[in-house]
């Protein structure tokens, strides 16, 4: 079974514009129970042309520690569904610690982080009133996850 975290040779092909495209490697990224059911799969371009990160939504991945053919870089920002019948041979499966950088530059690819001076941090959301009518009482809570202070008011 294809797991989340595999490295797989995939056929990108056809692309349209600035796509990653051709038969390359891809890392999986969809969670596992989707990788059961699903038939299709959520993965990031690979690509070997670019020796060392130049983004935020690049990692970084070694030839010797990983058993691709070169150090190649991970492009967080290229993500696409694909089938799975465009799945090729399983290249290697990467570790945890790479997997935590690629969680994070993910985070800064869909929004949910903020790049900073090499830091990743969550971004700062506005605050959010929700009311639900219950009866005629309003009542505030304030939540402090995370940092930040969001206020919900509900209506009883």
């Amino acid at each position: 079974m294809v797991k989340r975290g595999d490295i797989y040779f995939a056929d990108l092909s056809p692309v349209v514009g600035s796509e990653q495209g051709g038969i390359r490697p891809v890392l999986i990224i969809q969670n596992n129970l989707g990788n059961h059911f699903s038939p299709t799969i959520i993965v990031a371009a690979i690509t070997a042309k670019i020796a060392k990160p130049k983004l935020p939504t690049h990692i970084g991945i070694n030839s010797k520690k990983t058993g691709i053919e070169r150090d190649s870089v991970i492009l967080l920002e290229q993500i696409r569904t694909i089938d799975k019948v465009r799945l090729k041979e399983r290249v290697c499966h990467l570790e945890i610690e790479v997997m935590n950088a690629v969680d994070q530059a993910l985070g800064v690819s869909i929004g949910i982080h903020e790049e900073k001076n090499s830091t990743v941090k969550p971004t700062k959301k506005a605050d959010t009133n929700v009311k639900a009518q219950v009866n005629t009482k309003t009542t505030t809570k304030t939540n402090t996850a995370n940092a930040n202070v969001h206020t919900y008011n509900y209506v009883k």
